[in-house]
């Protein structure tokens, strides 16, 4: 969060006293007219360095409000934490569900139309859903060190045929994003081949961990040679840290597609407030936080376009991703295959 540190000059120490009575008696009746418009979202993005200070602070420019974002483990997190809370609940908007949940969180009943166009947004896939406003989106990818590897594999089967001490590590589906991202990105590739593909695919895997960031660190610790992330990853390292070791592997099979979205609340009392954000979200000034705090594509293209250094979208045609109707009805089966295969 911002906090404005406002310095009073000398010449006016003398009436200090009756600003600050002034104040403390004017901050009730303040505080009491602007709404406060509550966002439930995943720890990373409420963080201090996520996207949440930038559009907390570009947002209350625009409105007479408070905006407060709450973060839980995962977005997941964020939508059993309102559906605990049912009808008493704070929030105001889920933000961070992405495609691969969002079948699961509109059979809820939980969340109202957005009414927004979003004809405009620049998707990589067609999606439009009434409920549900996309705010960035990514590729899964497997990130791997140039110098240590100079000819990554292209493809899955090239992964699954490389060097047999080819070690990568990935996330669980049943805990992470990324890794159902994965067992749906196989399911997208290869269908009723899927298992198979597992079952060769099985022996390079190290480890499968409970979240993104450990296997991350595993990584960047040695212990594998490639991890599942996104093609964004690599952006991190060069901007952030001036590091261009690290490359994104592209697999001629294509890469699934994660959009990231948002949705409002049935009980929320703030509706059109609630809708003012999503539309700042998706603007071109909201879309400029995205790059460097998210690491993420934006859906609306910054004024001052992508920064130097952060990577161009996949041509279309690379672009995968299975319905939300087929998700919400056979993730389960897709996980157990995949648990099955790499036993």
């Amino acid at each position: 969060m911002t906090k404005t540190n406002r310095r009073f000059p000398a010449r006016h120490l003398a009436l200090l006293p009756a600003i600050l009575t002034g104040a403390i008696m004017a901050q009730p009746a303040l505080a009491q007219d602007q709404p406060v418009l509550t966002v439930y979202t995943y720890d990373a993005f409420a963080a201090d360095w996520g996207p949440a200070a930038p559009l907390k602070q570009g947002f209350e420019k625009t409105c007479e409000c408070t905006i407060s974002f709450v973060g839980a483990d995962s977005s997941i997190g964020a939508l059993r934490k309102v559906q605990l809370e049912g009808e008493a609940t704070p929030a105001d908007i889920v933000l961070g569900l992405d495609t691969s949940i969002a079948g699961e969180a509109l059979k809820t009943g939980l969340f109202a139309p957005h009414g927004l166009d979003l004809t405009s947004l620049d998707l990589p896939i067609d999606y439009q859903s009434p409920d549900f406003v996309p705010f960035d989106y990514g590729y899964f990818a497997f990130v791997y060190n140039a110098e240590e590897m100079p000819n990554p594999p292209g493809s899955f089967e090239e992964l699954a045929k490389d060097d047999p001490d080819l070690k990568i590590v990935i996330q669980d589906p049943r805990s992470s994003t990324p890794g159902l991202g994965l067992v749906l990105w196989v399911k997208a590739a290869y269908g009723d081949e899927a298992n198979q593909a597992w079952n060769e695919i099985g022996p390079h895997i190290v480890t499968v961990t409970k979240d993104w960031s450990e296997s991350y660190s595993l990584f960047l610790d040695g212990e594998a040679d490639m991890v599942l992330s996104y093609t964004t990853s690599p952006a991190y390292h060069l901007i952030a840290e001036q590091d261009d070791r690290f490359k994104a592997a592209t697999f001629e099979e294509g890469h699934y597609v994660q959009l990231e979205l948002a949705g409002i609340l049935n009980s929320s009392p703030n509706k059109d407030l609630a809708r003012e954000f999503m539309a700042y979200l998706t603007s071109p000034e909201g879309q400029a936080a995205i790059p460097t705090t998210n690491w993420m594509f934006p859906v609306t293209t910054p004024a001052g376009g992508l920064p130097e250094g952060f990577p161009k979208p996949l041509p279309a045609e690379d672009a995968l991703m299975l319905p939300d109707d087929v998700v919400d009805a056979q993730a389960d089966a897709y996980i157990d295959e995949f648990l099955a295969s790499i036993r």
